[in-house]
C-alpha cells in the first residue's frame, strides 16, 4: 500500500476490536474503533475512512443502519458487514443494502486483512452501489458452515441481477430452496416462480408442458393451455433437473433462450416471454456434453453463473441446527410437543453419511416425531436404518466425544480401571499410525510423537508390539 490506509472498527465486543486493531495495523494501516454505529455516523460528519468494517447487531443503531446512512451521504465508501448470525437474511440483507462484502464469525484474521485490502483497492476502482428494495424472509435455508456462507453470498450477489443461474448438487441437497431465494431476491420477486422437473415429466409431454398447446394441436388438446414459460412471464422458470431433458426439446428451450420467443405446440404465432431462467441438475454437464447427451451451446447458455450446494456430509457442522429446525416443523404441523435431541444424539446424527442429504434428515426428523415415545431423543430412539450402519461408514470428526462416549457406554456396563486398558491402546494405535507414515521409521517415528528414539523403543517392547525393524533399529537398541 503506498498510504496508510484509515480502517474503521465497529463493534460492541472489545476482543473484535483487538484481534482487528492488532491484525490491520501490523499491515501498516491506521486504525480507529467504535463500540457502537452511533458513534461512526457523527464522526462521519467531520472525517471519512477509506474502509468501515462493522458489526450487524449493537445496541442501538445496527450495523444495517449505518451502511443505510454510509449508503446515502458517503456511496463509495466500502463496508464490510461482520456477523455472528451467519444466516441468508443476514447476508442477502448485507448485500442488498450496499455492503462490499459478508464475513461470518468466527472469521480468520487473515480473511479479515485481506477483505480490508480488497475493499480499499475496491473503492479506487469502482463506483458506488445503488440501493435496493429490502428483502423477504427466507428462513429454510439454515446453515452457519463455510460452504453454506458462499451460497449465501452467492444469493446476496445475485439479488440485483435477472442473470442466468445454474445449481449443482446432489439430491436433497436443496437445490429448489436455494432456487426460490433467488427469486425472493430478485428484481422479479413480485412477479410468478414456476418450478418444473425435467425427470418427472413424460417425453412426449415436455413440450406441451414448457410451451403450450393450441386447441386441436393434439388428441385430447380441447382448449388452449398456456406452458410453463407462459405462467412464468415477468417471472422466474425454475428447470429442475435439466440434464435430463430431451434432445429436441433442448433445441427448442435454446432458441427461446436466444430470442425470447416461442411457438405453442400445434401453434403459427410466436409468444414473446421474458422470463429469467434458474436451471438445476445432480448431474454433471460437462460429462454428459462430453458424451453427446447434452448441447454443449445450451450448457454454455444457461452455465452463466454456477452456484454448488454442498452435501449434508460436507457441513456437518449445520446438522443439530437443521435436525432441531425440521423437528419444529415436524411438531407444528402434528400438533404435539417437539422433541429434543440428547447431545450425544446430536453427536451421533454429525458422524453418519447422510446419502440423501438434508431431505434425509429432515424425514428423519418426520420419523422421530411420530415414533420416539419420550420428548428427550436418545441414540437408540433412532431409526433403525441409522443404528444399523457399520461403524467405518460415519466417520470421526471429533475423537474426544467419541471418547466420551465410549467411556459412559463403558461405565454403565460397570467396567472399571478404564485407563489401565484406554491408556496402552491409545499409544499403540498412535505408534502403529505415526510407523505407518514414516514406512517404519522409529527415527522420523519418535519424532511425529514427540518422543526420543530411546522412548518411543521402549514403548514399542512395554506394548508388547511387533514392529519390522527400521531403519534405525540398531540405533534404538543403544
Amino acid at each position: 500500500m503506498s498510504r496508510s490506509e484509515t480502517v474503521w472498527i465497529v463493534d460492541d465486543d472489545r476482543s473484535i476490536r483487538w484481534v482487528l486493531e492488532k491484525a490491520l495495523q501490523q499491515e501498516g494501516m491506521t486504525t480507529q474503533s467504535f463500540d457502537s454505529a452511533d458513534g461512526v455516523m457523527s464522526r462521519l460528519a467531520r472525517q471519512q475512512p477509506d474502509v468501515i468494517i462493522s458489526d450487524i447487531r449493537m445496541p442501538g443503531a445496527s450495523g444495517l443502519d449505518l451502511l443505510a446512512r454510509i449508503r446515502e451521504e458517503h456511496p463509495r465508501l466500502p463496508v464490510i458487514i461482520m456477523t455472528a448470525h451467519s444466516d441468508l437474511d443476514s447476508a442477502v440483507a448485507s448485500y442488498q443494502g450496499g455492503a462490499f462484502e459478508y464475513l461470518p464469525k468466527p472469521f480468520d484474521v487473515d480473511e479479515a486483512v485481506s477483505l480490508v485490502k480488497r475493499a480499499n483497492q475496491h473503492a479506487q476502482e469502482q463506483q458506488g452501489l445503488e440501493e435496493v428494495p429490502a428483502l423477504a424472509r427466507t428462513p429454510e435455508i439454515i446453515g452457519e458452515a463455510p460452504a453454506m456462507q458462499e451460497v449465501f453470498r452467492a444469493i446476496g450477489r445475485l439479488s440485483h441481477s435477472n442473470i442466468t443461474v445454474l445449481i449443482n448438487g446432489e439430491s436433497g441437497t436443496g437445490k429448489e430452496l436455494v432456487a426460490h431465494a433467488l427469486h425472493r431476491h430478485s428484481p422479479r420477486a413480485a412477479s410468478p416462480f414456476i418450478a418444473l422437473n425435467m425427470a418427472a415429466i413424460p417425453k412426449d409431454l415436455m413440450e406441451s408442458e414448457l410451451f403450450g398447446h393450441e386447441k386441436g394441436a393434439f388428441t385430447g388438446a380441447a382448449n388452449l393451455r398456456r406452458g410453463r414459460f407462459e405462467q412464468a412471464d415477468g417471472g422466474t422458470l425454475f428447470l429442475d433437473e435439466i440434464g435430463d431433458m430431451p434432445a429436441d426439446t433442448q433445441t427448442r428451450l435454446l432458441r427461446v433462450l436466444a430470442d425470447g420467443e416461442f411457438y405453442r405446440v400445434g401453434g403459427h404465432t410466436p409468444v414473446k416471454v421474458d422470463v429469467r431462467i434458474i436451471a438445476a441438475t445432480h448431474q454433471n454437464l460437462e460429462t454428459l456434453v462430453h458424451a453427446g447427451k447434452f448441447r454443449e451451446d445450451l450448457f454454455h447458455r444457461l452455465n452463466v453463473i454456477r452456484i454448488h450446494i454442498p452435501r449434508l456430509a460436507d457441513r456437518r457442522e449445520d446438522i443439530p441446527t437443521l435436525a432441531r429446525h425440521f423437528l419444529s416443523r415436524a411438531a407444528q404441523e402434528l400438533a404435539v410437543e417437539p422433541k429434543l435431541l440428547k447431545s450425544e444424539t446430536e453427536e451421533y446424527l454429525k458422524n453418519l453419511p447422510w446419502p440423501g442429504n438434508v431431505r434425509q434428515l429432515e424425514n428423519t426428523c418426520r420419523w422421530i416425531t411420530v415414533m420416539a415415545s419420550g420428548r428427550e431423543v436418545h441414540i437408540g430412539d433412532l431409526p433403525p436404518e441409522l443404528l444399523s450402519l457399520p461403524q467405518d461408514s460415519a466417520p470421526v470428526t471429533n475423537w474426544e466425544q467419541a471418547l466420551r462416549q465410549w467411556a459412559d457406554q463403558a461405565l454403565a456396563r460397570g467396567q472399571s480401571s478404564l485407563l489401565d486398558s484406554a491408556v496402552p491402546s491409545f499409544e499403540r494405535i498412535m505408534i502403529e499410525t505415526a510407523l505407518k507414515h514414516t514406512a517404519g521409521r522409529r527415527r522420523d517415528a519418535a519424532v511425529l510423537l514427540g518422543w526420543g528414539r530411546n522412548t518411543l523403543t521402549r514403548k514399542i517392547k512395554e506394548l508388547g508390539m511387533k514392529v519390522d525393524g527400521g531403519d534405525d533399529d540398531e540405533s534404538d537398541e543403544g
